[in-house]
Parts: C-alpha cells; sequence; structure tokens
C-alpha cells in the first residue's frame, strides 16, 4: 500500500521511527511523512533514508536538522512555519521522540504557544526490552542513562534502590559492564534483571539473570551495539513479626487459607511458610 497523501492541520506531529528493522514503521507515519509541509529530524539523513526504503521523497519541501546541538537556534524556527499554518513532522534518529530524545523542550514550547501536538505513535526501545526481559510490566519507570560522574550515579542509583517498580535504562556497551557492579552493590546481587542488545536488529540478544550472573557474563564477553538493561523491583524481607501481625488482622475476617493466601501475596513470602504460621496462630486463638 503506497502512502497516503493528504493535507495536515498545522501542528506538530511526533513520528516515532523504526529502531532496527525498516519495516517497522507505521503506514499512518508513513502517511505523515509524505504529507507534512516541513520534516524535521534528529538525523536528516537517517530520515531520508528511511523514507527512500519506503518510497518516500522530500521533493521541494524543507528538512530541517533538530538536535541537542542547535536546539535552541532551531525551535524558534519550526514555532514560527507552524504559527505560519505549516504541519511539520519531527522524527528521532531511532524510535519515539521525547523519549531520552531532544523532543521534548520542541514540545514544551509548541504548547506554551498553543500549537497542536500530534503523536503518531510506533517503535520504542523501552517497550520492546520490557516484552522480552520476563519481569513484570504492571508497573515501570524509565530511568534514561545513568550519569557518568561517579557522585551523580551513586546519587542516582541510591533514589531508584526503593522504587517499588521495574527499572528500564539505556546504556551504552562501554559502561554497562561498571553499570551492572555498580547496581550489584546498589541494588542487590540478586536482582533479577536482562540486558536487551540491539533490539529489532540482525544480532539481537537478550541476557537474562540476577545482576551479579550478567556482569558476569559481559565480563567475558563485552557486548556491541545499543543497550537496554532492565532490572526487577526490590523484594522486601517482611519480618516474623510483621507476617503475625499481619495475619492476626486477616484471621479476623477469613479462613485460615484465605487469609494465608492474602499474607503470603502481600508480604512476598511463601505460601506454605505463611499457611504453617496461620495454623499455629488458629490453634492459640
Amino acid at each position: 500500500m503506497l502512502p497516503e497523501k493528504k493535507q495536515l492541520p498545522p501542528g506538530l506531529y511526533f513520528v516515532a521511527t523504526p529502531i532496527g528493522a525498516a519495516r517497522d514503521i507505521t503506514l499512518r507515519a508513513l502517511d505523515v511523512l509524505a504529507s507534512a509541509d516541513v520534516l524535521a529530524a534528529e538525523d536528516t539523513r537517517t530520515l531520508r533514508h528511511l523514507m527512500q526504503l519506503h518510497g518516500l521523497s522530500a521533493g521541494e519541501r524543507p528538512v530541517i536538522a533538530y538536535h541537542d546541538h542547535n536546539g535552541a537556534e532551531v525551535r524558534p524556527r519550526l514555532i514560527r512555519l507552524m504559527r505560519e499554518g505549516r504541519s511539520v513532522a519531527y522524527a528521532s534518529e531511532a524510535g519515539t521522540p521525547l523519549v531520552a530524545d531532544p523532543g521534548y523542550p520542541l514540545a514544551r514550547e509548541a504548547i506554551a504557544e498553543g500549537l497542536r501536538v500530534v503523536p503518531v505513535p510506533g517503535p520504542s526501545a523501552v517497550t520492546a526490552a520490557l516484552t522480552v526481559a520476563g519481569l513484570p510490566t504492571d508497573r515501570f519507570l524509565f530511568a534514561g542513562f545513568p550519569p557518568a560522574a561517579p557522585g551523580a550515579r551513586a546519587a542516582w542509583m541510591q533514589e531508584l534502590k526503593a522504587v517499588p517498580a521495574t527499572l528500564v535504562f539505556y546504556e551504552s556497551p562501554k559502561r554497562i559492564h561498571r553499570t551492572l557492579g555498580e547496581l550489584c552493590e546498589v541494588l542487590g546481587s540478586e536482582r533479577q534483571a536482562a540486558v536487551c542488545r540491539e533490539l529489532t536488529k540482525r544480532f539481537e540478544e537478550v541476557l537474562r539473570g540476577t545482576l551479579s550472573e550478567l556482569e558476569e557474563q559481559v565480563a567475558e564477553h563485552p557486548p556491541k551495539g545499543e543497550i537496554v538493561l532492565v532490572v526487577d523491583r526490590g523484594r522486601a524481607v517482611a519480618s516474623e513479626e510483621d507476617m503475625e501481625t499481619a495475619l492476626r488482622d486477616a484471621l479476623q475476617q477469613m479462613s485460615v487459607k484465605d487469609a494465608a493466601a492474602e499474607v503470603a501475596r502481600a508480604l512476598g513470602l511463601p505460601r506454605r511458610q505463611v499457611y504453617q504460621a496461620a495454623l499455629e496462630l488458629e490453634k492459640q486463638r
């Protein structure tokens, strides 16, 4: 199916682009790239190549580079074009704009100007990694890239230690071994994690295990390519006193079996252990 060229209303269209396989782009994204009055991209060469693969051409339309280094200079131009009634499609080099991406300040300024901001969703390394990591996805935190400075890294990791959610990071292959080692020290070496490398690309690979196991694997076989690190949430270890208090409260309203199941789930304890404790408390009653 050929992209549909149509008149787009004025505004800013954030177009998600493939993180690897070119065919991962959506039909709607192709329609927007074919129709927008102005094209802006984190890397214009990457965008032109992607469009060429799908039979699209910029033609006489402006193709404007917009990235971290020229954002302050280029944003006013893009805002002005939208105020003049143009539709502007912005594409990251790969993935979804605004996720660890220079599109954020552009979106903020467009919103402040009362301009239309439209998502054109699609590929994202964050959701791709969560899909294959084998870790809980009901609640997760995307933490971006770890800071480079030692002091900032230590503080950053301490903040994440108690977050009750699966953690997702981006990391470079040169620093992944260091990061895994530091996470072992701060979060605990037994936390489950996954190193997701080159997702959707030819050499896609997912390593799963504890943080310490992954640190050893990465040390023996240093990875290459783009990496997403997914780390399981911390599991608080409940004390015997906590368990008994919770069971006494639960037994006032539930059967032994239901109380044990509820407390085991809430405290993350083995159900058999909690059930035995519940039986003892019931005998005492």
